[in-house]
C-alpha cells in the first residue's frame, strides 16, 4: 500500500444548517458542492479549504450521539494549522466560539488551542 494523502474527513452533523455555517462562514471552508439525497434524507457537503477537498459535511435524520468528553475511542480532534494563533482566536472569539487556554506542545513546542464544532466535535488550532 502507498497511501498519498488524507482525501477527506467526513462529520454527520445535528443541525446542517448551522454546521454549515460554522464551517463555510466562520472557519472559511468553500462550498464545492451540495447534494441533497432524497433516499437517504440526507443532505452531503463537500468543501474545500484553498482549493483542496477536504472536508464533508452530512445531514441524517436523527443521527445518534457520540460522546467526545470524556475522551473516547475514536476521532480525536481535527486540527487546522494556522499562521497567527491569537488572531485566529481572538477572530473565533468574536463569533461568540469559545477556545480553550493556548497550549504549547512538549514534543514541537509549537503553540496550539482547541475549540469545538456546534456539535461539540473538538478542534485545534496549531500554529504554524
Amino acid at each position: 500500500m502507498n497511501l498519498k494523502s488524507v482525501h477527506h474527513i467526513a462529520v454527520i452533523c445535528s443541525d446542517y444548517e448551522i454546521s454549515k455555517a460554522f464551517y463555510v462562514d466562520i472557519l472559511g471552508f468553500q462550498i464545492l458542492k451540495e447534494t441533497y439525497r432524497e433516499a437517504r434524507q440526507s443532505y452531503k457537503l463537500d468543501l474545500t479549504l484553498n482549493g483542496k477537498y477536504v472536508l464533508e459535511l452530512f445531514s441524517f435524520p436523527n443521527p445518534p450521539k457520540r460522546p467526545s468528553r470524556p475522551e473516547a475511542v475514536g476521532l480525536r480532534h481535527i486540527a487546522f494549522e494556522v499562521d497567527n494563533l491569537k488572531e485566529s482566536i481572538q477572530f473565533l472569539n468574536s463569533n461568540d466560539i469559545s477556545t480553550e487556554p493556548i497550549r504549547t506542545d512538549e514534543l514541537t513546542q509549537k503553540r496550539f488551542a482547541f475549540f469545538a464544532d456546534p456539535d461539540g466535535l473538538p478542534l485545534e488550532l496549531y500554529e504554524k
